[in-house]
C-alpha cells in the first residue's frame, strides 16, 4: 500500500498586485509542514507540484525545511488552481467597478467571498459551460487524470507528496467520498471541502490494490496557532 499526500500551498499574497507568490507567513507554513512531516518520519520517494508559482515556491520551501528530502520535484499543470477571476468575471452581475477591484485585489473581503461563493455555485451547476475556459466538468476531469498519475507514482510503500490548491485538493476529496462520476453530484461535497481547507494543510489518500481511498483531510496540527490561514 503507499501513500499520496496533498498538500495546499502556503499563503499566498492575497489583496496585492503579485497575488501567486507565497506571503513570508506562507514561508513558513511551508517548512513548518514538512519539517513536521520529516520529524513524523515521512519519506517522500516523489514530490510533485502544480504549475503556479504559490505551488512551486511552497515546494521548495518545503525541502528547505526538510533538508533529508533529496528530491527532484516534478510539475504537473494538471494540479493547478481553478481560474477563479474567469469564474467570478462570468457572473451575470459583476460589474466593471467589481472587475477593476478583482484585478487590484482591493474588494473588501466580506464582498469577495460572496461574489466567489455565488460564482463558484454557477460555475459547478454545469448549466453554464460555455461561459468559461474552463468548465467544472474539464476541472473535474484533469484532477482525476492528475490523481491517477500520483497514484502510479505512490505505489508499493512509498509516498508521493503534491503540493497543490484548495480547489484540486477539494476535487479529490469529493472524488473519493461521493459514488457516481457524474461532475454536477461532487459539486456540493467540492463546496464544503473547498471553504474549509488551511494553508500547508496535508489531505492524505492511501493507494492499494482496491484503488484510492481518502485517509485523512485538512490536517494542520503542525501549524502553530499563528501560522493557521484559510486564505
Amino acid at each position: 500500500m503507499g501513500v499520496l499526500m496533498l498538500v495546499r500551498h502556503g499563503q499566498a499574497s492575497f489583496g496585492t498586485a503579485h497575488y501567486d507568490v507565497l506571503s513570508s507567513r506562507g514561508v513558513r507554513q511551508s517548512r513548518k509542514v514538512a519539517e513536521t512531516l520529516a520529524g513524523y518520519g515521512v519519506s517522500p520517494t516523489s514530490l510533485i507540484h502544480g504549475g503556479m508559482r504559490r505551488q512551486q515556491e511552497t515546494a521548495e520551501q518545503m525541502l528547505l525545511g526538510a533538508p533529508a528530502w533529496e528530491l527532484e520535484p516534478e510539475t504537473d499543470d494538471r494540479w493547478r488552481e481553478l481560474d477563479h477571476m474567469a469564474v467570478m468575471d462570468a457572473y451575470p452581475t459583476v460589474t466593471d467597478r467589481d472587475r477593476e477591484q478583482l484585478a487590484s485585489g482591493s474588494m473588501e473581503l466580506r464582498a469577495f467571498y460572496e461574489l466567489y461563493a455565488k460564482a463558484t455555485a454557477r460555475w459547478t451547476s454545469g448549466a453554464y459551460d460555455a461561459d468559461y475556459p474552463e468548465s467544472f466538468a474539464d476541472f473535474i476531469g484533469r484532477v482525476r487524470s492528475a490523481i491517477g498519475h500520483a497514484a502510479r507514482k505512490a505505489g508499493e510503500r512509498r509516498t508521493a507528496v503534491v503540493v497543490t490548491s484548495g480547489g484540486p485538493i477539494a476535487a479529490a476529496s469529493a472524488m473519493l467520498t461521493e459514488v457516481g462520476e457524474e461532475p454536477r453530484r461532487l459539486s456540493a461535497a467540492w463546496a464544503r471541502f473547498n471553504a474549509v481547507m488551511v494553508n500547508a494543510s496535508v489531505t492524505r489518500v492511501v493507494v492499494g490494490s482496491s484503488g484510492a481511498r481518502l485517509l485523512t483531510f485538512n490536517e494542520h496540527a503542525a501549524l502553530d496557532r499563528e501560522l493557521v490561514t484559510y486564505r
